[in-house]
């Protein structure tokens, strides 16, 4: 059995900056583990631009943002294997996998890096009538068939859900000379960033059906359209408002799930507002010494944030490989309130935070003139006031180190709505 001091699993730009933070902590004995043939993970058939702005300072496409990450994996000599699947774990870091070049072993870790990102939601988990005919995919299949297969899925195409995935495969399915019908949205607002809004629909004239949802598919080998109708305020489509969409091509963009399979089967705590694990300030699980970041933690709106939050993750686990106690005390729970539909963390040790803590979360909807307050009981911790919160961008909270003494009990983080 091989022995590790830190392994990682998932070579995406979580597990590659988690990495690279061990190993300038200090952390030699460490190793990548990447189920895909290249490091990178969903970035490389992210071929658009808008990556970097925060990390790097420079816009850059996904491949190219993985690119920056990979030389420094390489430069510092990190190990990595590709080819190689995490079939299974224990509550005591024994981790199975497989891969063409060793087959079948185990080896074992003093800490884990949990960063194996997302999934997407699947048709079967939407509840649509119709048959299962050719011509319908998740939007991200329809990326990677485009960007890295060369293969246009469709040539009439008609978009369930206005998550960022599905807007950019609008404009890039109408740049490849598909005609995009409509991007059809349940909600009464969409769940992808304002400016993919402007630059992947405004800017096509794609039309953006808000408050409707896909009803109907029509055809049973290959499918031949949809009908769509408006929803009222309890998602249930409104009789007499079905309109039909002839089309060869559905894209479902209905949201993302974290990967956590593996989590599960180690006996790490899931949340079940965010179906990632829960974990402290440190980002770690309820399993000592195993950490998680990225999109396997919590879906998130940039990758700039992605490697922001995996740099905490490797530092946490170097200090942890060095020795550092746990976190001593009992745990102060973090809530979420009125127009919060998570956070993360959702527990903190403030005896042991060395520095400002972080709380990231998403709102429940659209607030204008609103503020983010944290209170402790009765007591205000903290009020950040904002033009517009929507549900599409994650909020980050940072409470300053000189503020955790006053915190002696459960927090709850909540909007507070502009009178109106």
């Amino acid at each position: 059995m091989r022995e590790f001091d830190l392994v990682i699993i998932g070579g995406g730009p979580a597990g590659m900056a988690a990495a690279v933070a061990a190993k300038k902590q200090g952390i030699d004995d460490l190793i990548i583990l990447e189920r895909d043939d290249r490091l990178g993970g969903i970035l490389n058939q992210c071929i658009h631009n808008g990556f970097g702005l925060h990390t790097f300072k420079e816009e850059l496409t996904g491949p190219e943002y993985a690119e920056r990450y990979s030389d420094q994996v390489k430069e510092l000599g990190i190990p990595y294997e590709l080819g190689t699947m995490v079939l299974d774990m224990t509550g005591d870091k024994e981790i199975s996998l497989i891969s063409r070049r060793r087959g079948a072993e185990t080896v074992k870790a003093k800490a884990v890096v949990l960063a194996m990102g997302c999934r997407e939601r699947p048709r079967g988990a939407l509840g649509i009538a119709g048959f299962r005919p050719q011509g319908i995919y998740t939007a991200g299949t329809a990326q990677k068939l485009v960007n890295c297969e060369g293969v246009v899925p469709g040539k009439e195409v008609v978009i369930l859900g206005s998550g960022d995935i599905g807007l950019i495969m609008a404009r890039r399915m109408t740049l490849e000379g598909a005609k995009v019908r409509a991007v059809v949205e349940l909600m009464p607002y969409s769940s992808g960033l304002k400016r993919n809004i402007v630059q992947c629909l405004d800017d096509y004239g794609i039309p953006l059906m808000l408050s409707h949802t896909v009803v109907d598919i029509k055809g049973k080998e290959k499918l031949e359209g949809v009908w769509v109708a408006a929803v009222d305020e309890r998602n249930n489509p409104i009789e007499g408002t079905e309109e039909y969409f002839p089309c060869d091509t559905l894209l479902l963009s209905c949201g993302l799930i974290p990967e956590n399979e593996l989590s599960k089967s180690m006996g790490v705590e899931l949340s079940p507002l965010t179906g990632g694990p829960s974990v402290d300030e440190s980002l770690e699980t309820n399993i000592d010494g195993v950490f998680a970041c990225g999109n396997v933690l919590h879906v998130h709106d940039l990758v700039d944030f992605v490697s922001e939050e995996a740099v905490r993750a490797g530092e946490n686990a170097a200090e942890y490989i060095k020795g550092k106690p746990s976190s001593p005390g009992t745990p102060v729970a973090v809530k979420p309130g009125n127009g919060v539909r998570y956070t993360v963390p959702s527990r903190l040790y403030t005896q042991s935070a060395a520095d400002s803590i972080h709380i990231r979360f998403r709102v429940t909807g659209v607030y204008k003139g609103a503020a983010i307050v944290i209170t402790c009981g009765d007591k205000e911790i903290m009020r950040k006031r904002g033009r517009i919160f929507v549900p599409s961008e994650m909020q980050d909270i940072i409470i300053k180190k000189d503020k955790l003494p006053e915190i002696d009990g459960d927090l709850e983080v909540k909007v507070e709505e502009a009178v109106k």
